[in-house]
């Protein structure tokens, strides 16, 4: 095997060249990434960024895996039989092997952004997104966010900071799905201190007037605010795959080695991946750091590479409050503290 192509430029992308040539990968490597910076860390740019004046809370180091980099290029397709992916230009790069590593996309409420960026709806998901963020934000002194996960508890804390009134939408109790009651009670008893506004009334409607943005509630309610934020989920970078078959039932599955097949391997954001509670999506920071290990590996390497049994882990900050979780959650009644 002496060209390998990395498709997708985030931390999975990265952590997989790091491990082949860190077992021993010395031939043509190339990445190709849509975005146009290099790795950064996206956990920051919530936890950090709504908080902190600068940007280097982002920052990561200079890679060392000497890959050719293309850096906001897209890849639009992959043909297995000729052993190419096609670029959205319009070129072509062989691979003997393949790592696919293109993450995923913020879910929106509105079926597609405006183009002239009016949109009172703004997503958190890449650096570009963080700073236009903070820069409406500080303008904007009503703010709805929609989502009680990390994300949206953490951008709502972000927003507070600020300054600003926040009101947080959830159709369920924040942070309940993920950490379970006890540890649910204790952020949202901090949030609240802090002047954080709930509100539940099932799924969520954006209904975009201009001057402001009016989100409409499943039980009838309605609430209106100069800006929403959403962080009702994502979506995996999977389009460009299509046709290819690689897809099953619309989704790209990988082994416990992260292996599509033979000479395709997969991590992060973009695959369903083997855990203990079955095959499943793990968009978590250091999963991706694990599948792309294991994915690195189990290309070079086939069966003879280790599998995969990770523990989830995950840290999220806000209100005043830091927690850091390993293992499966929810967790049911009050934990074990270290």
């Amino acid at each position: 095997m002496r060209r390998i192509v990395v498709v997708g430029n985030g931390i999975a992308g990265l952590t997989a060249c790091d491990t082949l040539r860190r077992a021993g990968f010395d031939g043509e490597l190339t990445v190709v990434g849509a975005e146009r910076h290099r790795p950064y860390s996206r956990p920051a740019l919530s936890k950090a960024l709504l908080h902190d004046d600068g940007l280097t809370a982002h920052e990561l180091p200079e890679p060392t895996h000497e890959a050719t980099e293309l850096l906001g290029v897209s890849a639009a397709g992959v043909d297995m039989d000729a052993r190419v992916v096609r670029l959205a230009g319009g070129d072509e790069l062989p691979y003997d092997g393949l790592v696919i590593a293109s993450g995923s996309r913020a879910r929106r409420l509105a079926a597609a952004p405006r183009h002239d960026g009016s949109s009172r709806e703004l997503t958190l998901r890449t650096i570009e997104d963080a700073i236009t963020l903070k820069q409406r934000v500080a303008a904007c002194p009503s703010v709805i966010v929609v989502g009680g996960g990390p994300l949206g508890m953490e951008a709502a804390s972000g927003c507070l900071h600020l300054g600003c009134e926040v009101m947080l939408v959830s159709d369920a109790k924040p942070l309940s799905r993920q950490l379970g009651d006890h540890l649910s009670d204790m952020f949202t008893a901090a949030a609240a201190r802090r002047g954080l506004r709930f509100v539940s009334g099932g799924r969520a409607r954006l209904v975009d007037i201009g001057a402001g943005a009016r989100v409409a509630l499943a039980n009838g309610t309605e609430l209106e605010a100069e800006l929403v934020v959403t962080a009702v989920g994502d979506e995996p970078n999977i389009d460009w795959l299509a046709g290819s078959g690689l897809l099953v039932d619309g989704a790209l599955r990988a082994d416990s080695r992260g292996r599509v097949r033979p000479d395709i391997v997969a991590a992060g954001d973009v695959t369903l991946f083997p855990t203990r509670r079955g095959l499943a999506r793990v968009p978590l920071w250091t999963s991706a750091i694990d599948q792309a290990k294991a994915a690195a590996a189990g290309l070079l390497h086939g069966d003879a590479a280790p599998e995969l049994d990770f523990q989830p882990y995950f840290w999220t900050e806000g209100f005043g409050l830091s927690l850091k979780a390993i293992g499966f959650t929810p967790v049911a009644g009050a934990p074990d503290y270290c």
